[in-house]
Parts: structure tokens; sequence; C-alpha cells
């Protein structure tokens, strides 16, 4: 039976005067597929960074891995170290100093059994991570000189080095080209069913969520839709989530 690994109640958000997520609730079951959609400006990634702790909430309650997150956004390290983030943009200026070894490497620096490891181990480790993301040839090259792609696998080879409970990726597919996000999206289903992650990921692309999602959160400020995903996105509130215009596009691009 599935049990909640997080559990969001009555979440309210600002960012300055305005309300960015109002009064939304949902929980993300175990080794579950959420997909959290909405047009620009809805609160997605809002809502993501509340979940995180990474900006204050007005109200409502979060709760992860059974730890309720105080107003501070502070949870146990024994908690934070079983999530992993992957952002939309994560880039480096110039000839930044850190290889992708060092870099996945990092990925176990505040693993609470990181200081009793030998380093014989953490390369095991981390070559390991490289070899399973198709990552290994590119461990001596600095991390500014990846192309897109490659960063996104890289960065799925830093989540998989130490085990993770939940996943959180904010358009991982953004600035990628078609086989980028084929390749990027095979690996992360095949990595989420060998580590059992639960996964949340924004995402516009509303067709890749029918086909994978196990569940879909519509997100404009309030929560316009949720379940299902061929259930959930139906005609009626894929125009109320967009607008009208939203509709007729799918028919033309299906077409």
């Amino acid at each position: 039976m599935s049990y909640p690994i997080a559990s969001v109640k009555n979440l309210t958000v600002r960012r300055g005067a305005n309300v960015a997520v109002d009064d939304v609730s949902f929980e993300l079951l175990a080794e579950s597929d959420t997909a959290l959609v909405g047009p620009n400006g809805a609160g997605k990634s809002s809502l993501v960074a509340s979940l995180l702790g990474l900006i204050p909430r007005v109200s409502g309650d979060i709760t992860i891995m059974g730890t309720k997150m105080n107003k501070a956004g502070y949870l146990p390290k024994s908690i934070r170290e079983r999530i992993s983030y992957i952002p939309q943009n994560f880039s480096f200026q110039g000839q930044f100093p850190l290889s992708v070894f060092e870099f996945v490497q990092l990925g176990l620096s505040n693993c609470s059994s990181f200081l009793r490891m030998r380093d014989s181990h953490t390369k095991i480790l981390v070559h390991r991570s490289l070899e399973r993301t198709d990552t290994f040839n590119l461990r001596r090259r600095l991390l500014s000189e990846l192309s897109g792609g490659e960063l996104k696998r890289v960065m799925l080879a830093f989540c998989i080095v130490r085990p993770r409970d939940l996943l959180v990726l904010d358009e991982v597919q953004a600035g990628l080209d078609i086989p980028s996000t084929q390749r990027f999206q095979k690996m992360l289903f095949e990595l989420r069913r060998q580590e059992g992650w639960t996964v949340l990921h924004i995402s516009h692309d509303i067709d890749m969520v029918l086909r994978s999602s196990d569940q879909v959160l519509g997100l404009n400020r309030r929560l316009c839709c949720r379940g299902v995903p061929n259930l959930a996105l139906t005609s009626e509130r894929l125009s109320v989530l967009y607008g009208p215009n939203i509709v007729s596009y799918q028919h033309q691009c299906r077409g």
C-alpha cells in the first residue's frame, strides 16, 4: 500500500505583494511520478521552492517523510539528505574549476557516513554513478564545458551517488533539443524505477505528462485540476487552466 512521502495542506505563498500559491493541498505517494503543470506565472516554481524550504510560506503545513517543516523551512539533516533538486538553470561562468567527478562527489559531502568513507570507497561510488548515467567519459571535464544534455545527466549522477527518496525537478527539459530530452526522460524513468524515487516535476509538455506521470497537479495560483492525467487533463479543465487557446493548439499539434 502506498504511503505519502510528502504532504502539503492549505499552502499559501506570497511573492512580494502577490499571492503566488493560494490554499493548495496535495500528497506525493511513495515511488510515484507527479507532474506540476500550468501557465507561466502560475506559481509552480514558488510551490516547489516552498516545498523545499527555500522561501517562506504565509500559511499551511508541509510534511516530508513524516516530519513537519517549521515556518522557517527547517527540516532535520536526516530528512534533507534524502531529497534532491534539479533546477531549470544550472550554469557556471567561464572556467569554473570544478570537474564532473568533483561535482558528483559533492553529493556525498553532506551524507552522514561521508566522513567515515575511505577515498577508494567514494571513488567507487562516484564512478558507479557516472557509469549509470553514461557520463563516465566526462569525469575529468569541467562543468562549464558541458552541453545542456550532458549537464542534466551529470546532475542525475549527483542524485544517485547516495540514496534519495524525493527528487524534485524544475523544467529540466528547458534548453534541451528533442534527442537530449528523450534520452534524459528515458534515463530518469529507469533510475526512478531502480532507486524507488518519488518524483515531482514541473512540466510544460502535456503529451509527456499524459504518457508517463501517475498524477498531475494543474496549478494556476490555485489547484484547477488534479488526479490521473488522462482523467484530470480534459479539454474543459485545460481550458480553465490555460485558457481556450491551449485546446485548439493541442488539436493542431495532434492533427
